[in-house]
């Protein structure tokens, strides 16, 4: 990782710090708990508002919007839709996660409409992309059955016709804006065995777009998983398994978010963020 963009993605985070976004969440129930607890360890401050009574409300006050497809009803649904909507009438980032796109014709063809209300970032397994894309993909419920590099065509194609970015979960996460491919290769295998992981990495993005330039968006995408990777690495390190490994998880977002204010922090976290850069082929 260059050190311009290393420093640019720390810079980021200290941002994150100074101005705690809040991030309205439309998300599932599995993911509540955990996505809340993450983007509190982070600075950030977390609303889990769905209602179709108001929803656009309060995405006037929040700072960011993750939609999250996990959990899908007609009311849920039209929520969704208003929420994204009213996001981009009064500029405010958000983020869309396509949770098990291509599992049903129903939740794919939900995935896609959202896909059509302009969210600023994509953020999903390579399964879930490849079915966004258009192409045939094998999901198993929720989860991916294909690696990250596989899906990378479709992600570009994607970024491309929706002027967004997408970004692909995986052993090495890859983001992209259609032009450029960043890697992040922070992050434990143990993560698969956390039900909503995935989620909560989306909410972080959409908190660090919160604090992020509209030209930023690529590298703020980047910095949020590289942050919850490299907290995940240090929370792994004292865990017996994914149980011990979501705790660590949380403590070590908490203390990363208190090292962004020391220069020994600071160091910490230039060495631990692992993200490259490459040209897209």
């Amino acid at each position: 990782m260059s050190s311009d963009m290393q420093r640019d993605a720390l810079d980021l985070w200290q941002r994150v710090q100074q101005r705690g976004p809040l991030v309205q969440c439309i998300t599932n129930y599995v993911s509540m708990d955990i996505m809340a607890n993450v983007l509190l360890a982070a600075g950030m401050s977390p609303a889990m508002a769905h209602s179709l009574d108001e929803v656009e409300e309060f995405v006037r006050i929040a700072s960011a919007l993750l939609i999250n497809m996990g959990t899908l009803s007609s009311d849920w649904v039209a929520s969704k839709k208003l929420a994204a909507k009213e996001a981009v009438a009064v500029g405010k980032p958000w983020v869309l996660d396509p949770v098990g796109c291509g599992a049903t014709s129903y939740r794919t063809a939900a995935c896609v409409a959202m896909l059509r209300q302009r969210p600023a970032v994509v953020r999903g397994n390579a399964s879930e992309i490849l079915a966004l894309a258009g192409a045939a993909a094998d999901i198993k419920g929720v989860d991916s059955t294909a690696a990250s590099h596989e899906a990378l065509d479709a992600a570009k194609q994607l970024a491309a016709a929706n002027k967004c970015v997408v970004a692909v979960s995986g052993a090495v996460d890859l983001v992209t804006d259609g032009s450029t491919v960043l890697e992040v290769h922070n992050g434990v295998a143990m993560l698969t065995k956390i039900t909503a992981a995935g989620c909560s990495v989306t909410a972080l993005i959409a908190g660090f777009l919160a604090v992020a330039q509209p030209h930023e968006t690529l590298l703020a995408t980047a910095a949020a998983m590289a942050v919850f990777g490299y907290a995940a690495e240090l929370g792994a390190a004292g865990a017996a398994g994914p149980g011990s490994l979501r705790v660590g998880l949380l403590d070590s977002l908490h203390q990363l978010a208190g090292a962004a204010g020391s220069e020994e922090g600071r160091q910490q976290l230039l060495q631990g963020l692992k993200i490259t850069k490459r040209s897209c082929q």
